[in-house]
């Protein structure tokens, strides 16, 4: 493993993406390497939409991981240390995945959470201050590129692999002393739920050896066949045919599906979409229509046997985690439809999964996570302290000030019995 120090450039061109980044190079025995193993490391300066400089110490980490084939690759992760430890018992490692919903490597957290990045158009900046409640708390953070080098926003599995082998990365990371049974802790929104959700699914098999604690899943998609259905013509038309842009680069039978039906207009579209950040993205392909750009609808498309298939293997819920989890979703959500959040979460009660599922009344899309953030990480305290988690469906109101419902999911103030979530949704009080 190399090491190298890199400090903040001058200015935003000095800063390269991580297509051109010599840091993100494939080693020549990569095949050679375990999954998690390290190849190298960076100290790096981090900025968030509020600061441009943070004080708090990060290192960047390049480990091995798996592709949703099961080759070999690689992944890099942004780890921050807190200026003061929690101590010994309410320590964590928590792993949060941003929602970097690109194909373009400008999205990716190791590059649009560094000092002099061009990356107001992304929105991993804006998650860091979501982040900083859990450096509050003195746990450190690993913030993974979960889609690897390949940006296939939308592939499955695969986002849950690179999520556990930079935990494995950060822990055998000789500089910040952590052990390796250190109690590890996940959480992501929108895009970075679902990746998130991947890792609680494939967590059992691919990383048995982690003391992985919960899951917070906030808005993790749950149906993408629904999502891109839904989505299509709409104010936010620009996530499907980016998940479209990013699913090709995995999938063969997409690309020949695209080769197939879409025009020549539409294959530039997609082209055109995967060189933008994500703001970027959904502004300027608002209100578009797939079907205008290919020869067939898109539901015909999606319907053919091939494509059904890819579009059943993107589906979450059809492996339970065995780790508590606490999903939260918007039901007036304008991005992500509660009933698919529903159904993902139907999927893993049916598999025995303790699932908390909070159902906000008030909150959509973009406000949910900055208020949700308190109860996540209070729900992860709670998990870290041995508190039993609670299989409940709630209804509530994020961002009350101690809530009645939050004192019954983390047990405190009256005893409250749990109520099966069989016997449908129960009110916050």
């Amino acid at each position: 493993m190399t090491t190298q120090t890199a400090r903040g450039p001058a200015n935003a061109a000095d800063l390269l993406l991580p297509d051109d980044d010599a840091f993100y190079d494939v080693p020549s025995d990569l095949d050679r390497m375990r999954p998690g193993d390290l190849i190298r490391s960076r100290q790096v300066e981090l900025k968030d939409y509020w600061a441009s400089h943070h004080r708090s110490q990060a290192w960047q980490l390049l480990y091995r991981s798996t592709d949703l084939h099961g080759g070999a690759g690689v992944a890099a992760t942004t780890v921050v240390l807190p200026r003061k430890p929690a101590p010994a018992g309410r320590f964590m490692l928590l792993s949060f995945q941003c929602a970097i919903d690109a194909v373009s490597s400008q999205c990716f957290p190791s590059y649009a959470l560094r000092k002099g990045a061009d990356s107001v158009r992304t929105i991993a900046p804006f998650e860091f201050l979501v982040v900083r409640r859990a450096l509050a708390k003195g746990w450190a953070v690993s913030i993974p590129d979960h889609e690897g080098m390949v940006g296939a926003w939308g592939a499955p599995r695969e986002p849950g692999y690179r999520t556990l082998d930079g935990i494995r990365a950060a822990l055998a990371f000789p500089h910040h002393e952590l052990p390796a049974d250190t109690p590890v802790g996940l959480w992501g929104y929108s895009g970075g739920g679902m990746a998130t959700s991947w890792a609680a699914e494939v967590a059992p098999d691919y990383a048995p050896e982690l003391n992985l604690i919960g899951a917070v899943l906030g808005s993790p998609v749950g149906d993408m066949a629904s999502a891109l259905m839904r989505l299509n013509g709409g104010l936010h038309a620009g996530l499907p045919v980016m998940a479209i842009a990013g699913l090709r680069r995995v999938y063969p039978q997409l690309e020949r599906a695209i080769g197939e039906h879409a025009t020549e207009k539409g294959r530039r579209h997609l082209d055109e979409i995967a060189r933008l950040p994500v703001l970027d993205a959904v502004r300027q392909f608002r209100h578009h229509d797939i079907d205008d750009y290919l020869d067939i609808p898109l539901a015909d498309l999606l319907a053919q046997p091939d494509i059904v298939e890819m579009m059943d293997d993107l589906q979450l819920g059809t492996h339970a985690p065995t780790i508590p989890l606490l999903v939260v979703q918007a039901v007036h959500d304008e991005v992500i439809a509660v009933d698919d959040i529903d159904g993902q979460v139907a999927r893993y009660r049916e598999q025995g999964a303790t699932v908390t599922y909070v159902r906000d009344q008030l909150s959509e899309h973009y406000s949910l996570l900055p208020l949700s953030g308190p109860m996540a990480v209070g729900w992860l305290a709670d998990r870290l302290e041995g508190r039993p988690a609670s299989d409940r469906t709630v209804s509530a109101v994020a961002g009350q000030r101690r809530p009645r419902w939050t004192m019954k999911l983390t047990g405190r103030g009256r005893s409250v019995e749990p109520t099966p979530h069989n016997d449908g949704e129960q009110p916050a009080a």
